[in-house]
Parts: structure tokens; sequence; C-alpha cells
């Protein structure tokens, strides 16, 4: 009786140690998972030159899209639209109206030429595009290259950001190089940062925003950043690494 008892006990003994032995070892097991994704991350945050900043909340005005940082599928943004129909997220909507102003107390005519745009504005225009390049001969490879440095790819585009402005002389409204000589925009480039935009593509920057000189194409980064950026002619992308 005494050995039949004493060999259940010594059972559930075992059995607890086994028990004990297989939560560690699933207990380990997580670890090891959820400290993988943990660098999988990290990785993916230096290699795209996304900083904290960039994703917090706190700082909505840092976020990062361009050809190698694709918007989350469910971004949303809440705008404010001008009297022309063009709107903006409406946390940056005094102080472009404030820039606007003010160049026009200098004698100057800026128009806002594009503003926040959908994703299927965005896939319309960069369609659209690529069909001009295939109709000049290009194959749909090359056509959609070329598409890309004008036009950024839907889902990597500022404008969906709400945070992204097209901005021309009501003198001259052509989107090419001689938009930098009008008047209105030597006083933007100057001065914009101010308002806490700053020009987004500047010309010799394009090998690391991944989007042609546009000198017309401005972005709201907060004054403090816009600053710094403006101060070092260093771009969104250089100043979040």
């Amino acid at each position: 009786m005494d050995d039949k008892y004493s060999k259940e006990r010594k059972k559930k003994r075992n059995q607890r140690k086994h028990n004990r032995k297989i939560l560690t070892l699933l207990l380990g097991f997580l670890i090891i998972i959820i400290s993988s994704l943990f660098i999988h991350d990290l990785f993916l945050e230096k290699k795209s030159g996304l900083s904290y900043a960039s994703q917090s909340p706190t700082n909505w005005q840092l976020i990062l899209a361009n050809p190698w940082n694709t918007l989350p599928e469910n971004f949303t943004v809440e705008t404010k639209s001008f009297t022309n129909g063009h709107s903006v997220d409406k946390r940056i909507f005094n102080d472009l109206e404030r820039m606007l102003e003010d160049a026009e107390k200098e004698g100057l005519s800026p128009i806002i030429c594009s503003s926040y745009r959908s994703l299927e504005k965005q896939k319309t225009l960069f369609e659209n595009k690529i069909g001009k390049y295939l109709n000049n001969g290009l194959s749909n490879e090359d056509a959609a290259v070329e598409a890309a440095k004008w036009i950024a790819v839907p889902g990597t585009s500022e404008h969906q950001t709400g945070l992204a402005v097209d901005i021309v002389a009501k003198s001259y409204q052509m989107l090419d190089k001689e938009q930098e000589n009008t008047p209105e925009q030597k006083w933007l480039m100057e001065n914009s940062y101010k308002y806490g935009f700053i020009l987004r593509y500047p010309e010799n920057k394009s090998d690391i925003t991944g989007i042609s000189y546009e000198p017309w194409h401005y972005r709201y980064v907060g004054k403090e950043a816009a600053k710094e950026i403006y101060e070092n002619g260093i771009c969104l992308e250089e100043y979040l690494e």
C-alpha cells in the first residue's frame, strides 16, 4: 500500500516537473518570437530612415512618405478647405493661410494648384502619367519608372498626408524649373520655414528624396524642424536620420 502511494506521489511529482519544463520552453519560445519581431522592426526602421518621432502621434507633422515608405492602408486625415476648394490637414490650415497672406502683403500672388489627394486620385494621376510615356514609345517598365520621378506611386505621395501643397505664381502657373525664378517662389524659398514649411524636393537632393526637383512643392513639418532643415540645407529624410 505504501509502495503504491509512494509511486503515485512520484508520478505526480514527475508530471509537475514535466509541465513546468514545457511551460518554460513555451515561454522561452514566445520571448524569442517577440524579440525577433522587435529586431526586425528596428532593422526596417533604420533601413527606411524612419525615426520614432515620425511614427509618434505627437509628431504627426514628421510622417515620412517617399518611394521607400508607404503610408498605412488605413491612413486617414481630417481636412479643412479653402474657398477655392483645395484642402489640407486642418492642423496646418492656419499656418498655410498666414504664409499666403503674408506673401500677398509683399505684393505677391501665390496660388495653390494642388493640395490633399485621396489614394484614388493619386492612382488616377499616376496611371495617366504612365499612359503619356507609353504614348511616347516607352515600354511598360520604363514608363512606370519615368512616371514615378514626377508622380509619387500611390500610397507614397505626400499629398495623401494632407501636409503638402503645390504653390505657383499667378503670373506663371507651369510646373517646371522656370517656376523657381518667379518672385513668389523666391519669397517662399526664403520664408516658408518661418511658417513650418520646407521646399520638400530640393534640386540637389533627388537621390535621397527619390523625387526630381520641384520648386513648387512645399511640405509642412512644423516650425522647429523647418528652421533646422532650412538652416542646414538638408531634406526631410536627412533630418529624420
